[in-house]
């Protein structure tokens, strides 16, 4: 048997990133680049994607950019078949969409619950379900799901979030235990707080300043720090890694005070 590889670099391999018009999916996707993957972006708004791809392909030429909402399952099909056909066939797929609202419990709605639980959850499903298809069938590929904080504690005032998350804890380490002996490794990475786009403008005040309090290191993530997990679990060197949740939170899950 041939030593294993401790390479983490994604030359030669095709990653797709739905979400990666902004915050941390637009992060992973330039990590990827910079790893040598070639990369493709997804996200529903076209303004955004399109800025995104161009910022993109101007740092990485060669990167592709396709409007999709996913949570439509028509949209999806149609973005798995593009991709295919355009780009080629994905190797390393990062479900990133996600959505959340705070708000007290028992406050929640019907047509809330659905929208975070079809962004959250049965989206990220289908997508892993609908790309892992060709993986299984090829024998190879790496599905990196993004998890959270919430998928570990209780997350008062956001419990539909915390459900999906713990939902994708569950499919993430439900299809790495069927799919390895398919040769198709799937992971997911559980981030702390970082000031992205969503957690500026949803987060109220008085929960950042909890959130901060309770991380060790006393300070917000940068999503370039989300850079180097996505890397290595997308990577040769994580060739024996499947099921795993990394969690990049500064320490809070850590902390017991």
């Amino acid at each position: 048997m041939s030593q294993p590889s401790t390479s983490l670099s994604l030359a030669g391999l095709n990653a797709l990133v739905i979400g990666g018009s902004s915050g941390i999916g637009e992060a992973i996707a330039h990590g990827y680049a910079e790893a040598g993957a070639r990369v493709a972006i997804a996200a529903r708004s076209p303004d955004k994607l399109n800025e995104a791809t161009a910022r993109l392909a101007a740092a990485y030429p060669g990167s592709k950019g396709y409007v999709a909402d996913v949570t439509d399952a028509g949209d999806l099909a149609r973005l798995a078949e593009t991709v295919a056909r355009d780009f080629g066939p994905v190797d390393i797929l990062v479900p990133c969409q996600g959505t959340t609202i705070i708000k007290p419990t028992l406050d929640f709605t019907p047509a809330e619950i659905d929208l975070i639980f079809r962004t959250n959850q049965t989206s990220v499903f289908f997508s892993c379900t609908t790309f892992g298809r060709a993986m299984v069938e090829r024998g190879s590929g790496a599905i990196i799901n993004i998890a959270s904080l919430s998928a570990h504690r209780g997350w008062p005032k956001a419990c539909p979030y915390a459900m999906t998350k713990h939902a994708v804890v569950g499919l993430t380490q439900t299809l790495a235990a069927e799919w390895a002996p398919q040769g198709v490794r799937v992971n997911a990475i559980s981030p702390g707080f970082f000031m992205t786009e969503l957690n500026a403008a949803k987060m109220p005040a008085d929960r950042k300043e909890n959130a901060l309090r309770r991380t060790p290191m006393g300070r917000w993530g940068q999503t370039r720090e989300l850079v180097g997990a996505a890397v290595y679990l997308a990577s040769p060197a994580a060739s024996f890694v499947t099921g795993t949740v990394i969690a990049v939170d500064g320490g809070y899950l850590a902390s017991g005070i």
